[in-house]
């Protein structure tokens, strides 16, 4: 019998790992390591997207458009190719609002080689999923650290920044839908209200989950076939809701859960 991971091996007691200490520190260390290498090519790609586009890279090389060009070039949907500009106008934003809350720029070199390697730790689905509402984690962000400043009780020091840059994506991330300007006095209408925002959050949930098992990179295509498939089966979902959600999970857009889910 072939070895099972150790996941599998419900109420059976875990082999005995032959590493030592030393040697599985040494190893974590690699693994936190690579990691941080994937969090920074996500800001250095961001800043190359970007550059590319507003130089329309795709005309001379005799492209019609951006999506063309991408599919081309690198061999990716047109859903991916849109995905890269979204990480990249949300990591600009975030850097916007950060040079507007601080002067922390001021401790970096200057140049575009020290802008493409500012990192702020988030990842390319993070900046997906708040891609949608930039202005209010912009605002958030330069909020926070302009609080910060004025306060003198925390130096603005690089890892200071970078935990409110997470801190505030994350919050975007999960904050509830905002209240309407002018609730409904109509408790039928204000109750009916209150079940759409429900339905929206569930779907966002449902979209996390679908996230977890086929990631953004991923085109609609490739999840559907994958494990994605096999878990809407098992949850009793339909695949189509399920795609949907996973648009609405990426985007915030509730426009995608539109003919499906709602």
């Amino acid at each position: 019998m072939g070895e099972q991971h150790e996941d599998q091996e419900h109420g059976s007691e875990p082999a005995r790992s032959s590493l030592t200490e030393a040697r599985a520190r040494e190893m974590t260390a690699g693994l936190r390591e690579a990691m941080d290498d994937v969090r920074r090519s996500v800001a250095v790609l961001a800043t190359r997207v970007r550059d590319a586009h507003a130089a329309r890279v795709w005309l001379p090389l005799g492209h019609s458009s951006w999506e063309s060009y991408c599919q081309a070039e690198f061999g990716i949907s047109r859903a991916q190719a849109y995905r890269l500009l979204d990480v990249a106008r949300a990591l600009a934003a975030i850097h916007g609002a950060v040079t507007a809350g601080t002067e922390v720029s001021r401790t970096r070199d200057t140049g575009p080689a020290a802008a493409a390697a500012l990192d702020y730790g988030l990842s390319q689905r993070a900046l997906i999923a708040v891609s949608a509402r930039t202005d209010v984690v912009a605002e958030l962000i330069t909020r926070r650290l302009t609080a910060l400043a004025h306060s003198g009780l925390t130096a603005l020091d690089e890892p200071t920044v970078r935990a409110v840059v997470r801190q505030s994506v994350r919050d975007v991330r999960v904050a509830p839908p905002p209240p309407p300007v002018d609730p409904p006095t109509d408790p039928v209408v204000a109750a009916g209200r209150h079940l759409t925002d429900d339905l929206f959050a569930s779907a966002y949930a449902i979209g996390e989950l679908m996230l977890e098992v086929a990631p953004a990179y991923l085109s609609e295509a490739e999840a559907a076939t994958g494990v994605m498939a096999l878990l809407c089966e098992e949850i009793g979902e339909p695949l189509e809701h399920g795609l949907a959600a996973r648009r609405y999970a990426m985007s915030g857009d509730r426009r995608a859960l539109h003919g499906t889910v709602l």
